[in-house]
């Protein structure tokens, strides 16, 4: 009988492909997710009943339970980076990583991986950081041989980073950046993806691993490249540190002030005692070369999914090819 994994988070960015590569094991895949009418997409990653989505809070003992009962192995993928309604940073990120654990312990499930993020502190001062961080620690205090995985900024088809700023540059000629010099080492989600199937089949040892790509580079040059990439021309402004706490301040006083009506999906605070530190790989840190993996450039990744800003589209370089033509 082939075996069981339930992916917390498993329609998510990350947990899709952790998914689809696990259905391509063989395994039978329970996607937990808070609406499983928007997971059905997951389904045809394999064959009829293999990979299925079901309802699971990662707040509630017993909705976690019920979701991990008979699993081999357990995945969580769950994370916020914006706090929003009862999703906060402690609920999700700390208490529901713990929970997890605990109960993946009393379960008896052989194996756990759980995704985590470089720049986890317990001594930061930045929530998303902080939390991370605690989730570590009562992933490991429950399941010490579990595989944490701390990637670095994750790009792919579906990223909120380069789609976002690529986006951006349809409405001016300007790019305004925050933490312009801040340097980050980009990985690809399938990267990611393959590190957490090797937890899942016992092909990594336990431990902490930091996931970067082979590239660090600052935030200002990764938007060149991005530039380059979607044929468009904008100037890059950096943006004050000092100007932006004033920005994220009121962004988020009209966040509370509002009840969460109008929530902040622009810059907040706490993103902002991140974006001053370098998010790249620690030295001497464990990382895709004791998993046996040669991560992906954005070079050869980018221009896949970004051809869509450019401004003629997947037709641009035909057309600028017939700009050239002398008649």
């Amino acid at each position: 009988m082939s075996k069981l994994v339930t992916i917390y988070g498993g329609s998510g960015f990350v947990g899709r492909y952790i998914a689809r590569r696990l259905a391509n094991e063989g395994w039978r895949v329970r996607v937990a997710v808070r609406r499983p009418n928007e997971a059905m997409f997951v389904k045809p990653y394999g064959v009829v009943g293999q990979v299925e989505p079901i309802l699971c809070n990662i707040r509630d003992d017993a909705s976690v339970a019920a979701v991990m009962h008979g699993a081999d192995a357990v995945v969580n993928c769950v994370g916020v980076l914006n706090e929003l309604g009862k999703n906060e940073f402690d609920a999700v990120q700390a208490e529901g990583a713990e929970r997890i654990a605990r109960i993946a312990a009393e379960q008896g499930v052989a194996r756990m991986v759980h995704i985590s993020a470089i720049g986890a502190d317990a001594e930061s001062n930045s929530e998303y950081s902080r939390t991370k961080a605690q989730g570590e620690a009562g992933v490991l205090a429950h399941m010490p041989n579990a595989v944490i995985l701390r990637p670095s900024v994750i790009f792919g088809t579906e990223d909120q980073f380069f789609n976002r700023f690529a986006g951006m540059t349809r409405m001016g000629p300007f790019l305004p950046l925050v933490g312009a010099e801040t340097k980050f080492q980009p990985v690809y989600v399938d990267d990611v993806a393959k590190a957490a199937v090797q937890g899942v089949l016992g092909q990594a040892e336990a431990g902490i691993y930091e996931l970067g790509g082979p590239e660090v580079k600052s935030f200002r040059a990764l938007m060149q490249q991005m530039l380059g990439v979607i044929h468009r021309r904008r100037v890059i402004i950096g943006v004050p540190f000092f100007a932006a706490r004033i920005m994220a301040g009121v962004l988020d006083i009209a966040k509370f002030v509002s009840f969460q009506l109008f929530p902040n999906h622009i810059l907040t605070r706490d993103q902002l005692k991140n974006l001053r530190r370098d998010n790249v790989v620690s030295e001497g840190a464990k990382g895709f070369d004791d998993l046996g993996i040669e991560p992906a450039t954005l070079e050869s990744v980018l221009p896949d999914y970004l051809w869509k800003f450019r401004p003629a589209g997947q037709y641009d370089d035909i057309q600028n090819s017939a700009g050239n033509l002398r008649i």
